[in-house]
Protein backbone atom coordinates (compact mmCIF):
# COMPACT_ATOMS: atom_id res chain seq x y z
CA UNK A 1 0.00 0.00 0.00
CA UNK A 2 2.28 2.87 -1.04
CA UNK A 3 1.33 6.19 -0.65
CA UNK A 4 1.04 7.75 -4.50
CA UNK A 5 -0.88 10.82 -3.96
CA UNK A 6 -1.82 13.05 -0.92
CA UNK A 7 -3.88 16.32 -1.57
CA UNK A 8 -5.78 19.05 0.92
CA UNK A 9 -9.47 20.53 -0.19
CA UNK A 10 -9.98 23.74 0.84
CA UNK A 11 -13.75 24.67 1.38
CA UNK A 12 -16.29 26.81 2.10
CA UNK A 13 -20.17 25.82 2.53
CA UNK A 14 -22.37 28.29 3.67
CA UNK A 15 -24.51 27.52 7.26
CA UNK A 16 -27.93 26.15 6.36
CA UNK A 17 -30.68 29.10 6.07
CA UNK A 18 -33.36 27.05 7.37
CA UNK A 19 -31.75 26.10 10.59
CA UNK A 20 -30.79 28.28 13.77
CA UNK A 21 -29.23 31.28 12.14
CA UNK A 22 -26.03 32.04 12.94
CA UNK A 23 -24.12 35.62 13.14
CA UNK A 24 -22.41 36.32 9.87
CA UNK A 25 -18.90 35.25 11.16
CA UNK A 26 -20.23 31.87 11.31
CA UNK A 27 -22.10 31.86 8.21
CA UNK A 28 -19.57 30.18 6.06
CA UNK A 29 -17.40 27.99 7.41
CA UNK A 30 -13.50 27.08 6.09
CA UNK A 31 -12.70 23.28 6.56
CA UNK A 32 -10.15 21.76 5.17
CA UNK A 33 -10.39 18.23 4.27
CA UNK A 34 -6.77 15.70 3.20
CA UNK A 35 -7.00 13.07 1.27
CA UNK A 36 -4.91 9.89 0.55
CA UNK A 37 -4.07 7.66 -2.24
CA UNK A 38 -2.42 4.54 -2.61
CA UNK A 39 -1.42 2.17 -5.38
CA UNK A 40 -4.52 -0.20 -5.05
CA UNK A 41 -6.94 2.33 -5.48
CA UNK A 42 -8.22 3.46 -1.80
CA UNK A 43 -8.80 6.47 -0.69
CA UNK A 44 -8.33 7.91 3.17
CA UNK A 45 -9.79 11.04 3.98
CA UNK A 46 -9.37 13.20 7.28
CA UNK A 47 -9.56 16.54 8.53
CA UNK A 48 -7.15 19.36 9.32
CA UNK A 49 -8.47 21.92 11.95
CA UNK A 50 -8.66 24.71 9.55
CA UNK A 51 -10.89 27.52 11.29
CA UNK A 52 -9.02 30.82 10.41
CA UNK A 53 -5.99 29.57 9.07
CA UNK A 54 -7.60 27.52 6.00
CA UNK A 55 -4.61 28.63 3.49
CA UNK A 56 -1.90 27.69 5.80
CA UNK A 57 -3.25 24.44 6.95
CA UNK A 58 -3.86 23.44 2.92
CA UNK A 59 -0.17 24.78 1.81
CA UNK A 60 1.04 22.45 4.69
CA UNK A 61 -0.73 19.47 3.70
CA UNK A 62 0.75 20.03 -0.42
CA UNK A 63 3.72 21.48 0.15
CA UNK A 64 5.70 20.34 2.61
CA UNK A 65 3.57 16.41 4.04
CA UNK A 66 3.30 15.42 0.45
CA UNK A 67 6.89 15.16 -0.25
CA UNK A 68 7.55 13.25 2.91
CA UNK A 69 5.06 10.51 2.46
CA UNK A 70 4.51 9.60 -1.23
CA UNK A 71 5.91 6.15 -2.13
CA UNK A 72 5.80 4.96 1.99
CA UNK A 73 3.67 2.70 3.35
CA UNK A 74 0.47 3.63 4.04
CA UNK A 75 -0.10 0.90 7.07
CA UNK A 76 2.82 2.53 8.82
CA UNK A 77 0.90 4.99 10.52
CA UNK A 78 2.60 5.68 14.01
CA UNK A 79 6.16 5.37 12.68
CA UNK A 80 5.25 7.72 9.46
CA UNK A 81 3.60 10.33 12.21
CA UNK A 82 6.87 10.59 13.57
CA UNK A 83 8.75 11.27 10.90
CA UNK A 84 6.50 13.96 10.15
CA UNK A 85 6.48 15.71 13.40
CA UNK A 86 10.48 15.38 13.38
CA UNK A 87 11.07 16.63 9.65
CA UNK A 88 8.45 19.65 10.59
CA UNK A 89 9.38 20.47 14.02
CA UNK A 90 11.57 23.25 13.41
CA UNK A 91 8.56 25.06 11.88
CA UNK A 92 6.75 24.81 15.10
CA UNK A 93 5.45 22.08 17.19
CA UNK A 94 1.91 23.48 17.74
CA UNK A 95 -0.57 24.77 16.12
CA UNK A 96 -0.72 24.89 11.78
CA UNK A 97 1.91 22.20 11.34
CA UNK A 98 0.20 19.52 13.78
CA UNK A 99 -3.34 20.65 12.24
CA UNK A 100 -1.67 19.43 9.12
CA UNK A 101 -0.39 16.30 10.33
CA UNK A 102 -3.32 15.24 12.13
CA UNK A 103 -5.47 15.20 8.92
CA UNK A 104 -3.11 13.16 7.04
CA UNK A 105 -2.69 10.95 10.10
CA UNK A 106 -6.50 10.60 10.20
CA UNK A 107 -6.72 9.60 6.88
CA UNK A 108 -4.04 7.08 6.82
CA UNK A 109 -6.56 5.69 9.89
CA UNK A 110 -9.28 5.51 7.34
CA UNK A 111 -7.48 3.57 4.78
CA UNK A 112 -5.96 0.91 7.60
CA UNK A 113 -9.95 0.62 8.41
CA UNK A 114 -10.69 0.31 4.62
CA UNK A 115 -7.85 -1.87 4.02
CA UNK A 116 -8.84 -4.70 7.15
CA UNK A 117 -12.80 -4.22 6.26
CA UNK A 118 -13.44 -2.78 9.66
CA UNK A 119 -14.97 0.73 10.93
CA UNK A 120 -12.51 2.40 13.26
CA UNK A 121 -13.97 1.47 16.35
CA UNK A 122 -13.07 -2.31 15.32
CA UNK A 123 -9.95 -1.76 14.52
CA UNK A 124 -9.19 0.09 18.01
CA UNK A 125 -10.41 -2.55 20.03
CA UNK A 126 -14.05 -2.15 20.03
CA UNK A 127 -17.07 0.32 21.18
CA UNK A 128 -18.50 0.69 24.85
CA UNK A 129 -21.53 1.45 22.90
CA UNK A 130 -22.56 2.47 18.89
CA UNK A 131 -24.96 5.25 20.12
CA UNK A 132 -23.49 8.05 21.23
CA UNK A 133 -25.28 11.15 22.39
CA UNK A 134 -24.97 14.92 21.11
CA UNK A 135 -24.88 18.13 23.20
CA UNK A 136 -25.64 21.57 21.32
CA UNK A 137 -22.74 23.57 20.95
CA UNK A 138 -24.13 27.30 20.25
CA UNK A 139 -22.42 30.01 18.63
CA UNK A 140 -21.81 33.55 20.78
CA UNK A 141 -24.85 35.81 20.07
CA UNK A 142 -25.09 39.61 22.16
CA UNK A 143 -25.42 39.50 25.78
CA UNK A 144 -29.39 40.53 25.19
CA UNK A 145 -29.84 38.44 21.51
CA UNK A 146 -33.32 36.25 21.94
CA UNK A 147 -31.63 33.81 20.43
CA UNK A 148 -29.62 32.74 23.43
CA UNK A 149 -32.88 31.43 24.89
CA UNK A 150 -34.65 30.35 21.97
CA UNK A 151 -32.17 27.98 20.38
CA UNK A 152 -31.27 26.55 23.77
CA UNK A 153 -34.58 25.72 24.47
CA UNK A 154 -35.19 24.09 20.40
CA UNK A 155 -31.89 22.46 21.15
CA UNK A 156 -33.60 20.48 24.26
CA UNK A 157 -37.11 19.84 21.89
CA UNK A 158 -34.61 18.93 19.38
CA UNK A 159 -33.52 16.08 21.71
CA UNK A 160 -30.20 16.62 22.63
CA UNK A 161 -29.69 16.05 26.07
CA UNK A 162 -26.85 18.99 26.97
CA UNK A 163 -26.50 22.45 26.05
CA UNK A 164 -22.74 24.66 26.21
CA UNK A 165 -23.16 28.77 25.78
CA UNK A 166 -20.00 30.95 24.39
CA UNK A 167 -21.52 33.73 26.00
CA UNK A 168 -18.88 35.87 28.51
CA UNK A 169 -21.36 37.39 30.76
CA UNK A 170 -23.56 36.45 33.66
CA UNK A 171 -26.81 37.44 32.78
CA UNK A 172 -26.82 36.18 29.38
CA UNK A 173 -25.83 32.75 30.77
CA UNK A 174 -28.80 33.29 33.21
CA UNK A 175 -31.29 33.68 30.05
CA UNK A 176 -30.27 30.43 29.07
CA UNK A 177 -30.71 28.61 32.38
CA UNK A 178 -33.94 30.30 32.38
CA UNK A 179 -35.09 29.35 29.13
CA UNK A 180 -34.30 25.26 29.69
CA UNK A 181 -34.89 24.89 33.42
CA UNK A 182 -33.32 23.02 36.15
CA UNK A 183 -31.73 20.05 35.96
CA UNK A 184 -30.23 20.31 32.40
CA UNK A 185 -26.49 19.98 31.91
CA UNK A 186 -25.54 23.89 31.04
CA UNK A 187 -21.59 24.21 30.03
CA UNK A 188 -20.17 27.81 28.93
CA UNK A 189 -17.16 28.53 26.81
CA UNK A 190 -14.56 31.43 27.09
CA UNK A 191 -12.49 30.70 24.32
CA UNK A 192 -9.49 32.18 26.28
CA UNK A 193 -10.82 35.75 27.19
CA UNK A 194 -9.71 36.52 30.80
CA UNK A 195 -7.12 37.35 33.48
CA UNK A 196 -6.88 34.06 36.27
CA UNK A 197 -8.45 37.37 38.23
CA UNK A 198 -10.86 38.10 36.36
CA UNK A 199 -11.80 33.97 35.53
CA UNK A 200 -12.23 33.78 39.41
CA UNK A 201 -14.61 36.85 39.82
CA UNK A 202 -16.38 35.57 36.72
CA UNK A 203 -16.51 31.95 37.70
CA UNK A 204 -18.25 32.34 40.75
CA UNK A 205 -20.94 34.62 38.92
CA UNK A 206 -21.77 32.09 36.53
CA UNK A 207 -21.67 29.23 38.50
CA UNK A 208 -24.78 31.21 40.32
CA UNK A 209 -26.22 28.98 37.15
CA UNK A 210 -25.13 25.66 37.97
CA UNK A 211 -22.28 24.99 35.45
CA UNK A 212 -21.23 21.34 34.53
CA UNK A 213 -17.70 23.57 33.37
CA UNK A 214 -16.23 26.55 32.39
CA UNK A 215 -14.31 26.47 29.10
CA UNK A 216 -11.11 27.56 28.57
CA UNK A 217 -11.06 30.98 30.64
CA UNK A 218 -8.27 31.76 30.95
CA UNK A 219 -5.38 33.80 28.64
CA UNK A 220 -3.18 32.72 27.65
CA UNK A 221 -4.28 28.74 27.04
CA UNK A 222 -1.33 26.97 28.00
CA UNK A 223 -1.43 29.16 31.56
CA UNK A 224 -2.11 26.06 33.24
CA UNK A 225 -1.24 26.91 36.42
CA UNK A 226 -3.24 30.27 36.27
CA UNK A 227 -6.35 27.88 35.24
CA UNK A 228 -5.39 25.38 38.11
CA UNK A 229 -5.66 28.64 40.43
CA UNK A 230 -9.10 29.59 38.91
CA UNK A 231 -10.80 25.61 39.76
CA UNK A 232 -8.75 25.93 43.02
CA UNK A 233 -10.18 28.99 44.26
CA UNK A 234 -13.37 29.02 43.11
CA UNK A 235 -14.57 25.61 43.15
CA UNK A 236 -16.08 25.49 39.69
CA UNK A 237 -15.04 22.35 37.55
CA UNK A 238 -12.85 24.30 34.49
CA UNK A 239 -12.32 22.01 31.00
CA UNK A 240 -9.41 23.16 28.67
CA UNK A 241 -7.50 21.08 25.95
CA UNK A 242 -8.37 22.34 22.18
CA UNK A 243 -5.65 24.77 21.82
CA UNK A 244 -3.41 22.12 23.24
CA UNK A 245 -1.47 20.19 20.57
CA UNK A 246 0.38 16.22 21.39
CA UNK A 247 0.42 14.39 24.32
CA UNK A 248 3.26 16.85 25.77
CA UNK A 249 1.26 19.78 26.08
CA UNK A 250 -1.88 17.46 27.97
CA UNK A 251 0.75 16.09 30.37
CA UNK A 252 1.65 19.54 31.60
CA UNK A 253 -2.04 20.56 31.77
CA UNK A 254 -2.53 16.97 33.96
CA UNK A 255 0.51 17.63 36.02
CA UNK A 256 -0.45 20.67 37.37
CA UNK A 257 -3.92 19.72 37.65
CA UNK A 258 -5.49 22.58 35.64
CA UNK A 259 -8.58 20.98 34.90
CA UNK A 260 -11.43 18.47 35.57
CA UNK A 261 -12.66 18.14 31.81
CA UNK A 262 -9.78 17.38 29.62
CA UNK A 263 -10.84 18.38 26.09
CA UNK A 264 -8.29 17.11 22.99
CA UNK A 265 -9.02 17.88 19.50
CA UNK A 266 -8.48 14.88 17.06
CA UNK A 267 -7.88 17.83 14.21
CA UNK A 268 -5.53 19.56 16.26
CA UNK A 269 -3.92 17.21 18.68
CA UNK A 270 -2.17 15.30 15.81
CA UNK A 271 -4.65 12.69 14.75
CA UNK A 272 -6.29 9.45 16.14
CA UNK A 273 -2.95 8.17 17.85
CA UNK A 274 -2.38 11.20 19.82
CA UNK A 275 -5.78 11.54 21.01
CA UNK A 276 -5.38 7.90 22.55
CA UNK A 277 -2.04 8.67 24.08
CA UNK A 278 -4.51 11.61 25.67
CA UNK A 279 -6.89 9.28 27.07
CA UNK A 280 -4.99 7.00 28.47
CA UNK A 281 -3.21 9.83 30.57
CA UNK A 282 -6.95 11.43 31.43
CA UNK A 283 -7.57 7.66 32.47
CA UNK A 284 -4.51 7.25 34.94
CA UNK A 285 -5.58 11.02 36.13
CA UNK A 286 -9.18 9.42 36.94
CA UNK A 287 -10.39 12.83 34.95
CA UNK A 288 -13.34 13.33 32.61
CA UNK A 289 -12.65 13.26 29.04
CA UNK A 290 -14.88 15.64 27.06
CA UNK A 291 -13.67 15.98 23.28
CA UNK A 292 -13.68 19.04 21.46
CA UNK A 293 -15.28 17.95 18.20
CA UNK A 294 -17.35 21.16 16.24
CA UNK A 295 -16.80 19.85 12.92
CA UNK A 296 -18.84 18.93 9.70
CA UNK A 297 -16.29 16.21 7.88
CA UNK A 298 -13.96 13.49 8.56
CA UNK A 299 -12.81 14.80 11.92
CA UNK A 300 -16.31 15.13 13.67
CA UNK A 301 -16.62 10.81 12.71
CA UNK A 302 -13.55 10.34 14.14
CA UNK A 303 -14.50 11.70 16.97
CA UNK A 304 -17.76 9.43 17.31
CA UNK A 305 -15.32 6.47 16.89
CA UNK A 306 -12.77 7.70 19.56
CA UNK A 307 -15.73 8.63 22.20
CA UNK A 308 -17.10 5.29 21.83
CA UNK A 309 -14.13 3.28 21.48
CA UNK A 310 -13.31 5.04 24.63
CA UNK A 311 -16.12 4.88 26.60
CA UNK A 312 -15.11 7.86 28.89
CA UNK A 313 -17.19 10.50 27.20
CA UNK A 314 -20.80 11.15 27.86
CA UNK A 315 -21.05 13.58 25.18
CA UNK A 316 -19.92 14.47 21.52
CA UNK A 317 -19.83 18.06 20.85
CA UNK A 318 -22.22 19.41 17.92
CA UNK A 319 -22.52 22.62 16.65
CA UNK A 320 -26.03 23.34 16.61
CA UNK A 321 -26.46 24.57 13.06
CA UNK A 322 -25.79 22.64 9.60
CA UNK A 323 -24.05 23.32 6.22
CA UNK A 324 -26.04 24.23 3.27
CA UNK A 325 -24.57 21.00 1.98
CA UNK A 326 -23.85 17.61 4.17
CA UNK A 327 -20.07 17.04 3.49
CA UNK A 328 -20.75 13.24 3.53
CA UNK A 329 -22.24 11.26 0.16
CA UNK A 330 -24.57 9.44 3.17
CA UNK A 331 -25.40 11.74 6.45
CA UNK A 332 -24.13 10.53 9.55
CA UNK A 333 -27.19 9.28 11.14
CA UNK A 334 -28.62 11.41 13.87
CA UNK A 335 -32.00 11.13 15.93
CA UNK A 336 -33.38 12.67 18.87
CA UNK A 337 -29.85 14.43 19.79
CA UNK A 338 -28.21 10.93 19.89
CA UNK A 339 -25.77 9.76 16.89
CA UNK A 340 -24.93 6.10 15.81
CA UNK A 341 -21.55 5.31 14.92
CA UNK A 342 -20.99 4.40 11.42
CA UNK A 343 -20.47 0.71 10.56
CA UNK A 344 -18.79 1.25 7.06
CA UNK A 345 -14.83 0.52 7.26
CA UNK A 346 -12.68 3.08 8.40
CA UNK A 347 -13.91 6.38 9.31
CA UNK A 348 -18.23 4.73 7.56
CA UNK A 349 -17.96 8.49 5.52
CA UNK A 350 -16.85 8.93 1.92
CA UNK A 351 -16.66 12.90 0.75
CA UNK A 352 -19.26 14.02 -1.46
CA UNK A 353 -17.59 13.97 -4.71
CA UNK A 354 -20.03 17.53 -5.68
CA UNK A 355 -19.31 19.29 -2.36
CA UNK A 356 -15.71 18.90 -3.24
CA UNK A 357 -16.62 20.69 -6.57
CA UNK A 358 -19.08 23.05 -5.67
CA UNK A 359 -17.53 24.46 -2.35
CA UNK A 360 -13.72 24.79 -3.30
CA UNK A 361 -11.99 27.66 -2.47
CA UNK A 362 -10.07 28.69 -5.43
CA UNK A 363 -6.45 29.49 -4.30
Amino acid sequence: MKIVDVSAHHLAVPAKKSGPDVPFVWSRLSQVIAEVKTDDGLTGWGECFGYGVPHAVAATVAHTLKPLLLGEDARAIAPLTRRLFQKTHLYGRYGVTTFAISGVEMALWDLAGKRAGKPLYELLGGAASTQVPAYASLVRYPEEDERIAAHAQQALRDGFSMIKLHQVTAPSVERARLAIGEGVPLTVDINCEWSVHEACRMALAMDEYDLLWLEEPVWPPEDFDGLAEVQDSTGVSLSSGENACTAVQFKHMLDARAVTFVQPSVTKVGGVGEFLKVATLVQAANLELAPHSPYFGPGFAASLHLIAHTGRTRWIEKFYFDLESPLFTRPLELSRGTYTLPSGPGLGVEMDPHVLKEYRVKE
